[in-house]
């Protein structure tokens, strides 16, 4: 069902639309955290490794599938906002196709490439074949995967975010039961984690279907799913750089985990535990990365830019403001949280609990950085300037995030401290880019 986001309270407009989304991400990221979580009081470090760098590349590939899906969210908030209800049925057909298209070339691509792709994480060898079971099972699902981000990207667009929120929970509920039934009563380690993961992510899509169909959310005719040329175009031309954006950010993420792999088992586990740490906290700066995505494309098609600025601003006031507040919080109780995903009794626990301490302590700033160009990146995308979240995040990477976490990795051996900082260091960077680039659009636009 369509909800006009273009008239009435903005602040009022971001918190009804972001807290759903804010919710539905954290949901979604729960799955990750609990299979880390279950498999860190059932299994060994070589379990934990394996789960923690397996999603690691399901992240990444998920995150790209979000990203591309973007340009589906933002041409329809565009045509909704402009009131071109057909327009709307003729993305929603076009996004199937497409999207049905790309995941069943993944799937088969990455099935193909995981051996090679689990030597390119330069894993370590006793979690080798773990990790090489837990992705093969996860390529699997990962049309599953691409359904269910692909039918929340159509509902969000649609101004729609609690629909997804509710799809989701199912499945994590689902997802938590299944680890421990695979992991804990059938101690199937790591596949039993990539099982339960899979599984629910189906169950998650079956269930969105069944509610489309009986409610009829979205109507569409026969002539709606013709492959279009502009609308395709239209999707592919904004989704791609955030796909690459997404991309890029998660590659710089697996360099740093290869760089800490180097290092040795406990600095591997430790770094894998804070990625997912980041990945939960992370979830306030993506939310309001796709709020202001779906709400400023609204507004830019109903042609009032101004509440999409001021969309823009509430979003950074709200998500950086936490970011800076969980960054010094977690100066004093960063090793009682890494402690959450391993026992300290168990071998080589306690040296993962004090190395992703001092990891965590470093890399949390980049939380607060965060929230603020996550939420220009949104702006961008809804400005069809998508382009410009993919520069100043390359940037960022290249210049900055994985040459410092190389340096500090080599100059300070004893201590992932400095590796933390320099993640953080990349996103102060993109801040500054990106007040650049909004201050060089509105002066473009006020021309």
């Amino acid at each position: 069902m369509e909800r006009d986001l273009t008239t009435g309270s903005v602040f009022r407009n971001v918190i009804l639309f972001s807290m759903p989304y804010l919710l539905s991400y954290f949901l979604q990221t729960l799955y990750g955290m609990a299979d880390l979580f279950i498999i860190g009081q059932f299994d060994s470090v070589v379990g934990i490794t394996a789960v923690s760098i397996g999603s690691q590349v399901m992240h990444m590939l998920t995150v790209m599938i979000v990203g591309l899906a973007m340009g589906t969210t933002v041409s329809i908030a565009q045509a909704v906002g402009s009131k071109e209800h057909k327009k709307v049925a003729k993305c929603v057909g076009n996004t199937v196709i497409l999207f049905m298209a790309v995941s069943i070339a993944l799937m088969a691509l990455l099935l193909f490439f995981v051996h090679p792709i689990v030597q390119i994480m330069s894993t370590p060898a006793e979690a080798v074949d773990e990790t090489v079971t837990y992705l093969t099972i996860c390529f699997i699902g990962i049309p599953f995967i691409t359904a269910y981000n692909i039918i929340s990207a159509i509902f969000r667009g649609m101004g729609d975010s609690k629909s997804p929120m509710y799809f989701i929970a199912v499945a994590c509920v689902a997802n938590i039961a299944f680890d421990y039934l695979f992991i804990g009563f059938f101690d199937l380690g790591a596949a039993g984690a990539a099982l339960g993961t899979t599984v629910s992510q189906a169950i998650s899509v079956v269930i969105s279907l069944v509610v489309i169909i009986k409610k009829r959310s979205i109507t569409l005719t026969k002539t709606d799913f013709k492959p279009d040329s502009q609308i395709m175009k239209k999707i592919v031309s904004i989704g791609i750089p955030i796909a690459f954006q997404d991309g890029l950010i998660q590659i710089s993420f697996l360099l740093i985990t290869i760089i800490a792999n180097h290092r040795g088992l406990n600095d591997a586990a430790a770094v894998g535990i804070v990625e997912k740490i980041i990945s939960f906290l992370f979830l306030v700066p993506s939310s309001m990365l796709s709020t202001v995505s779906a709400l400023g494309a609204q507004n830019i098609g109903a042609k009032k830019p101004e509440r999409a600025r001021q969309t823009l601003w509430y979003a950074i006031a709200i998500a950086a403001g936490f970011g800076f507040v969980v960054a010094i919080v977690m100066q004093f109780v960063a090793e009682p949280v890494v402690s959450l995903f391993t026992d300290t009794n168990s071998s080589g626990g306690a040296e993962v609990i004090r190395l992703g301490g001092q990891y965590l302590q470093g890399y949390i700033w980049d939380c607060a950085f965060a929230g603020i160009h996550f939420s220009f990146s949104g702006y961008f995308c809804a400005c069809q300037k998508s382009i410009l979240s993919f520069v100043h995040n390359i940037v960022s990477i290249s210049l900055v995030r994985v040459p410092g976490a190389y340096l500090m990795s080599t100059l300070f051996p004893a201590t992932l401290l400095p590796m933390g900082l320099a993640t953080a260091a990349g996103s102060l960077v993109s801040v500054i880019i990106c007040l650049v680039a909004f201050a060089w659009l509105k002066k473009k636009s006020d021309a």
